[in-house]
């Protein structure tokens, strides 16, 4: 790591940045967050005589996905951790302060002591995807919602809901064809995505989420890093004899992808010849469905990551290794 650190608090309208060297810390300094503020923070830096920089922020949403880009393509390093981690570092100073300016100053504090994994872009076309299908979800979601509203509104309210709903509708055919559209453009990602589908329970719109959410499988050592970011790792709490609590899914990960999972898990237990006996040996021991479907989940990751790393299609004769 370059022993110059940059720690950047973001807001979806400017941020806060410090700048922390081997031999001083810079007064906490304020940016718009915009091309201007990146263009107006990269002539600070100049000003700061900064060659080599280690940038470190928090993983807000999209507010610094631009800045994050901006960086890298200076020839930055970024890392960008989980809010919980900045928490945390926080509560091991005894932190009791809490401003941007001061969260500035502690990220890059954070950024010298843990040291955490660099960050790189998201390809354009996986990046296409993510949007389109978040997109997609946001729809859904207010279809539902009135569809749910037709069952209890009067006449004139059911009418313009009706009205809304059916522009939805055609929204989400919308969206679902520039989907289809953006694979027939992007054979290697139409190619990774039916490699996906070839285990069974995974169908195309649980492939598409795997394969906009991972990104490049390449950045992750082993399955089990894969799952550890869906959340899909057990969680065990216990301590001396007092303390036994039940191990359970950290859930502490990627939402999206363990959503997409939920509903092929509980396909997989049926018509998946390796899940399948895998359910059963765990029923056999006395886990409860929900813990039986949380397995399965964290098992389809190792498939697809499996797949994925050897470009090979599912085979239900290769017996792998229960998790």
């Amino acid at each position: 790591m370059t022993s110059t650190v940059l720690g950047v608090d973001i807001s979806k309208k400017d941020f806060y940045v410090s700048l922390l060297t081997e031999i001083r810390a810079t007064k906490p300094k304020k940016f718009t967050n915009n091309t201007q503020g990146f263009e107006s923070l990269h002539n600070w830096l100049k000003q700061q005589n900064v060659v080599e920089l280690h940038a470190c922020m928090e993983a807000t949403s999209i507010y610094g996905e631009a800045l994050a880009e901006f960086l890298y393509a200076e020839g930055f390093q970024v890392s960008i951790v989980n809010p919980a981690r900045i928490k945390g570092f926080a509560k091991s100073e005894l932190l009791r302060t809490k401003t941007d300016s001061v969260d500035a100053a502690l990220i890059a504090r954070f950024c010298v002591a843990m040291k955490p994994s660099l960050w790189t872009p998201t390809a354009p076309e996986v990046k296409e995807l993510q949007a389109l299908l978040r997109r997609l979800e946001s729809v859904t979601e207010m279809m539902t919602c009135e569809q749910n509203r037709l069952e209890t509104a009067t006449p004139t309210v059911a009418a313009l809901t009706q009205s809304h709903l059916d522009y939805l509708k055609q929204q989400q055919q919308l969206i679902k064809k520039l989907i289809s559209d953006h694979f027939d453009q992007h054979p290697h990602l139409k190619q990774q995505r039916e490699l996906l589908t070839s285990i069974p329970g995974i169908g195309d719109l649980t492939a598409s989420i795997l394969l906009a959410e991972i990104g490049d499988v390449s950045d992750y050592d082993n399955a089990r890093q894969l799952a550890a970011y869906a959340g899909l790792t057990p969680s065990e709490r216990s301590s001396g004899t007092s303390v036994k609590g039940k191990t359970r899914l950290s859930c502490t990960g990627n939402v999206r992808m363990r959503k997409a999972l939920y509903m092929p898990a509980v396909v997989a237990m049926r018509h998946n010849p390796l899940l399948k006996a895998m359910s059963e040996r765990l029923l056999g021991r006395g886990k409860v469905k929900m813990q039986v479907i949380g397995a399965l989940m964290r098992k389809l990751v190792h498939l697809a990551f499996g797949i994925l790393k050897s470009q090979k299609p599912f085979d239900p004769n290769y017996l792998l290794a229960t998790p």
